[in-house]
């Protein structure tokens, strides 16, 4: 049965307080913990890589290097909003390849401003750097873009952990 606003679900026998609307809103929190392991979360985002064409798939092969090559060995690969992304204290960058151009989210539109000298040559948008499909970001660009990331994901852990414990 289709519901509004293009979600698709099967009604399931709901008692009195299962209602359709919770019912929706827990079903990706269950997804995600039946399918959230490392090998899984890789495995979708080869997929993903593997369904880009070329030349953006090598563009996009090189950006994920230079992003490994800066994150914490404790950071994993996952698909975050349908794109490969890198998750360290929640989603800390993330990359993906469009008809005309590749682009990588650092997931902070006040990051792009804060580095506005090093990316002024790349087309920027609100939170997206865009580069050609031919044309891998700088490595040394990705790597001061991921660590200015892993420092704010650590901040806002900390921050959390703290007013926990209030």
């Amino acid at each position: 049965m289709e519901g509004g606003g293009g979600y698709r679900y099967v009604r399931r026998a709901a008692g009195p307080s299962n209602s359709l609307k919770s019912m929706i809103k827990k079903a990706p929190a269950k997804r995600a913990r039946t399918t959230g392991g490392a090998a899984v979360e890789l495995a979708a985002v080869e997929a993903y890589l593997a369904g880009v064409p070329e030349p953006a798939r090598s563009t996009l092969e090189a950006v994920r290097e230079a992003i490994r090559s800066a994150v914490p060995a404790d950071a994993t690969e996952c698909i975050s909003y349908c794109m490969p992304a890198f998750r360290y204290h929640g989603v800390l960058v993330s990359y993906a390849a469009f008809k005309d151009h590749c682009s990588f989210f650092p997931m902070s539109a006040a990051m792009l401003d804060d580095f506005a000298e090093e990316v002024k040559g790349y087309r920027t948008a609100k939170g997206t750097l865009q580069f050609p499909l031919d044309k891998p970001l700088a490595k040394t660009l990705v790597k001061k873009l991921v660590g200015a990331r892993v420092v704010q994901n650590k901040a806002k852990a900390l921050a959390r952990k703290t007013s926990k414990g209030r």
